[in-house]
């Protein structure tokens, strides 16, 4: 027999949660659907278990490096059951109490298993049918495995099962050098693994501006990661010892192999919306497999909405929690909120991390303006000096009539938090002379900002490439 409910939600990461406790406030009858852990891939897979690791990850980085400080270490270790015990109970709770909260809801019934469309209004888990006046697609993404010689003959790890190994890799060798690579390769490297990074494109981070992708490498390498870029015909064969793993590439045209531990494959992700059934309700996806939506997130079926990574409109947990606002402000608020006022914005989070926000400098010299740019290396931040941490620079692009901040790169030191005033101050869509002229607190990263924005000048030829 069909239930009926008002919504039907289909995930629980960022947006399906808060949009069901909407739903179950207005009084309205809503069933929402898991299929794996509660939470998606931020909870399990992603920000929460994988900042704790950096987070570990720095405190090993910092003790080794403590004589810099004045502050004598005999010796330590590492034990790595123990930090993967902190990691798994800091997302297992989070995760936990989600569902706990979700089950609290009144008018809300909680479903497990397996969701398919069975209609444009129906949906079956398990043995239920479900009928929705409304259905939300909130399903996430999960790793993409590329199509590489020898690979499905060797034992691989994604960023989801390398979260459940209890042991440091001796030689962890990545394939990709994007957010996840990048982050992990810092991690295992202060852990004790030698890494080495495999990238297709020139640099590490390739939609970034030339100078921040290096500026990264620079990092990274300095730690003793090893990264290799422009490699092209990859080749995954077995090692000469038991349970090696060798990497053979063509670099120039000449043939190379490095031989390691243990394989990660970080490649990109691909949205979880192939086994949805999506045909049978008539929802369109792109060639990717992204659910096509319009501004207001809705599907090609207006009573169906696609939010999260699975609609190709933003790849980060706080992307996918403004969806839900986006849709709880138009369906509860009278609002008229559209993804297109969304402003990108994001963080690397490396030790030091990228906050980035609008335009690069690359993107901005297409537009026909005039364009500022100011750059200051973090040597010149003195809270960077007093800290030991004067890696990197801080970049900010403007428009030279408007006085309107385009974007701005902060690599460096706290750069993931002074990043998002930048951010305000371009969704107030004000000048960059309101904070030129703000004093701020010394000593921090926020009271350079004017200094920085002092250096304005006309963009120069190339500064990006």
């Amino acid at each position: 027999m069909e239930q009926e409910f008002d919504a039907i939600i289909i995930g629980t990461g960022q947006s399906g949660p808060s949009l069901a406790e909407r739903f179950s406030r207005a009084g309205k009858k809503v069933a929402i659907i898991e299929q794996a852990r509660f939470g998606g891939s931020c909870v399990n897979y992603g920000c929460t278990p994988t900042k704790t690791l950096v987070a570990n990850a720095k405190i090993a980085h910092s003790v080794r490096n403590a004589q810099t400080y004045g502050i004598n270490v005999s010796g330590f270790e590492i034990d790595y059951k123990a930090v993967k015990a902190r990691k798994d109970n800091i997302s297992q709770t989070s995760s936990i109490n989600l569902e706990k909260w979700l089950r609290s809801l009144p008018n809300c019934t909680v479903f497990q298993g397996h969701a398919s469309f069975e209609g444009p209004h129906d949906v079956r888990v398990n043995g239920s049918l479900l009928r929705g006046e409304k259905i939300f697609i909130d399903v996430g993404a999960r790793p993409l495995i590329p199509e590489i010689s020898g690979l499905k003959n060797i034992p691989y790890l994604t960023n989801e099962s390398l979260l459940e190994i209890d042991f440091i890799p001796s030689h962890l060798l990545i394939l990709g050098g994007g957010y996840i690579g990048l982050e992990f390769a810092q991690i295992f490297r202060r852990f004790g693994s030698r890494v080495t990074i495999f990238q297709r494109a020139s640099f590490v981070m390739p939609k970034e501006d030339q100078d921040v992708s290096q500026a990264i490498e620079d990092i990274l390498r300095k730690e003793g990661i090893n990264i290799y870029t422009n490699v092209r015909d990859f080749e995954i064969l077995p090692g000469s010892s038991k349970g090696n793993i060798k990497i053979q590439y063509s670099d120039n045209g000449a043939k190379k192999q490095v031989i390691g531990s243990d394989l990660l494959i970080a490649a990109g992700r691909i949205p979880n919306t192939d086994l949805l059934g999506l045909e049978k309700a008539n929802v369109k996806v792109d060639k990717h497999g992204f659910i096509v939506v319009d501004e207001k997130l809705r599907t090609s079926q207006p009573h169906i909405w696609a939010l999260g990574d699975c609609n190709g409109k933003g790849a980060f947990t706080h992307t996918s929690y403004n969806d839900f606002e986006i849709v709880a402000a138009n369906l509860f608020d009278d609002g008229s909120r559209k993804v297109t006022d969304r402003i990108l914005i994001y963080a690397l989070f490396t030790d030091p991390p990228l906050g980035r926000v609008g335009m690069t400098e690359k993107e901005a010299s297409q537009l026909p303006m005039e364009i500022q740019v100011a750059k200051m290396p973090m040597t010149e931040v003195a809270r960077a000096r007093e800290k030991g941490e004067t890696d990197g620079f801080l970049k900010i692009i403007v428009d030279a009539h408007s006085k309107q901040i385009l974007g701005a790169s902060f690599l460096g030191t706290e750069g993931d938090e002074v990043i998002q005033m930048i951010a305000a101050l371009m969704y107030a869509k004000a000048p960059y002379t309101v904070i030129e002229r703000t004093v701020f607190i010394h000593p921090t990263v926020s009271e350079l900002i004017p200094k920085l924005l002092s250096k304005l000048a006309p963009i120069a030829s190339g500064s990006f490439v």
